[in-house]
């Protein structure tokens, strides 16, 4: 093969594109096989059982070929360990209990949580505790209500243009649920539905929705993470609990939660930047991120001081980026 051959050159295009065009080919065959097997079979494809149910055997491969090499399907059975907890959590927030809540009650009963009660099907996961993702997680999870699901989560695929990995939602495309029950139930359709209506985003009391200018842009001067965005009393504010979740009772040496409204925060800025000052504060964020810059807080006041660049160093464990101290 001659490569600087233009004859040569057009026949490797043209391999490479019927190459790839069998690639896709297969992967649509495979997509549809498998969502044909999920809707109407009710199959399990494979992965790690829900949190409440363990695998069994369901007989040997309807495939031929697999079943001669000792390959057999899998179902689902609940678990007699941690199946009740499903139930407890499911009734639980049927009564209107906060998730953060049934979390907290978890673990104070030292219930195992998924990655403990699994080890083997788990050893990525180093934490051993319920957080309040992991319960609306299973919140979420139609597989208890004893249908099986497959691509219901996104695909990741590969951006040709910048050859990067992107997350493609399967709500677009539609993910697959069985027509009949494939496993036993843990809960029934009315309390799931009830739950998923409890969990959906309620619009405030006027109707309109809640803006934070600074998200992003203010860090904590104590303990270095990210403030989140804070609603408390009709205005936006910023808070940090110093890595303290609901999900468990608050350690007594903690150090007391930082909070600072957003409108002392853009008062002191447009004081230092009165070219970028305007109404709502959006010309003051966008030149913070655009310049990256961001906000250090760390106490009670709201006196704004810029730091020189060894006061910097010290502040952000010799960052490079310009940054204001709030003491």
């Amino acid at each position: 093969m001659n490569l600087d051959d233009p004859v040569h050159q057009a026949l490797m295009l043209l391999l490479g594109s019927q190459s790839r065009r069998e690639v896709l080919r297969a992967r649509h065959r495979v997509l549809a096989a498998m969502h044909v097997q999920s809707c109407v079979q009710g199959r399990f494809l494979g992965g790690r059982p829900p949190y409440g149910y363990r695998l069994t055997d369901a007989g040997p491969h309807p495939n031929r070929a697999h079943a001669s090499w000792g390959r057999r399907l899998h179902r689902l059975e609940p678990d007699p360990a941690t199946a009740p907890w499903v139930r407890w959590i499911f009734q639980q927030r049927a009564t209107g209990r906060s998730v953060a809540g049934i979390a907290r009650e978890l673990n104070e009963r030292a219930v195992p949580c998924p990655s403990s009660a699994d080890r083997d099907r788990n050893r990525h996961r180093t934490k051993h505790e319920w957080i309040v993702r992991t319960v609306v997680g299973i919140l979420g999870n139609p597989r208890y209500t004893g249908r099986q699901v497959w691509n219901r989560h996104g695909a990741r695929t590969i951006d040709p243009a910048h050859h990067r990995a992107q997350i493609r939602p399967s709500a677009a495309r539609g993910w697959a649920q069985s027509e009949k029950m494939s496993h036993p139930a843990l809960v029934d359709d009315a309390t799931f539905l009830a739950v998923q209506g409890m969990r959906a985003a309620r619009p405030t009391q006027r109707g309109d929705t809640r803006t934070y200018m600074l998200t992003g842009l203010v860090q904590c001067q104590l303990c270095g993470r990210r403030l989140d965005s804070h609603w408390v009393n009709g205005r936006p504010g910023y808070r940090c609990r110093h890595g303290h979740t609901s999900a468990r009772n608050r350690p007594p040496e903690l150090a007391k939660n930082v909070y600072v409204r957003e409108d002392h925060l853009l008062n002191d800025l447009s004081a230092r930047f009165p070219a970028t000052a305007d109404e709502d504060g959006a010309s003051i964020a966008e030149y913070l991120r655009s310049n990256d810059l961001t906000i250090l807080y760390g106490g009670p006041t709201q006196e704004v001081k810029a730091c020189s660049p060894p006061c910097a160093q010290v502040a952000t464990a010799k960052t490079a980026r310009e940054q204001f101290l709030l003491l």
